[in-house]
């Protein structure tokens, strides 16, 4: 990673910042990190979704994952926004922290707070940490986090999406889940595009980690 490069950040993106910022950090409310950021996201706003209880058990696990790993979305770019004075950076992350926040949301009213991981408070502070840290390094390296990260994602979703199948009353969730993969491929590829093409041998370890442990994140989600 290189040494961190402070850039001039436009006004508007700052009391855009705040603005959100505000929004969010002031509504820390039963586990969820948002507030009143827009509760669904495209067609499915409003939908009826399946009961929970009623669903198979290693759906309720992947579904307590996928909560689990929107929630640690939303802290990743909140700690890239706490850090990063980079204004690419920041349009980047502010852009799709919206976007986290409404799959958060839609997460929210399908896993029932009961049903959801004890872990968050981890995920709050891990989270927040795996969007900091490569803040502190510059731009190529939140790309190159997001990449990552969301390399891993599209194929969590894409195992959930093909056993889910195409038929019964979880036809609407499938949907949701496929909804959301899309979003998290083209976030990938935004991070790909604007990130470098050959990291150097640390940054690389780096993206290992984070893979790894977004990895590591979901066996704990499903079962705690």
């Amino acid at each position: 990673m290189n040494a961190p490069v402070d850039e001039p950040v436009d006004s508007s993106l700052q009391h855009s910042h705040c603005v959100l910022d505000d929004t969010l950090q002031d509504n820390f409310v039963e586990g969820s990190p948002l507030g009143t950021v827009s509760s669904s996201s495209g067609q499915l706003a409003g939908a009826e979704w399946p009961a929970f209880s009623g669903m198979p058990r290693w759906l309720r696990q992947e579904l307590r994952s996928d909560h689990a790993g929107e929630y640690g979305a939303v802290m990743i770019y909140r700690g890239i926004l706490a850090i990063s004075r980079d204004g690419q950076a920041r349009q980047f992350a502010e852009r799709h922290l919206v976007t986290e926040a409404r799959h958060l949301k839609l997460m929210e009213e399908i896993v029932p707070p009961a049903n959801r991981t004890r872990l968050l408070p981890l995920w709050h502070v891990m989270g927040w940490l795996t969007g900091a840290l490569p803040a502190l390094f510059g731009r190529k390296a939140i790309f190159a986090t997001i990449e990552a990260v969301e390399t891993f994602v599209d194929h969590h979703y894409a195992q959930q999406i093909v056993r889910l199948g195409n038929a019964g009353e979880e036809g609407v969730l499938r949907q949701t889940l496929l909804d959301c993969q899309a979003d998290e491929v083209s976030h990938r590829d935004e991070a790909a595009e604007l990130g470098d093409r050959h990291k150097n041998p640390l940054l690389g370890l780096w993206c290992a980690v984070v893979g790894a442990g977004s990895a590591a994140a979901v066996v704990a989600a499903k079962r705690v």
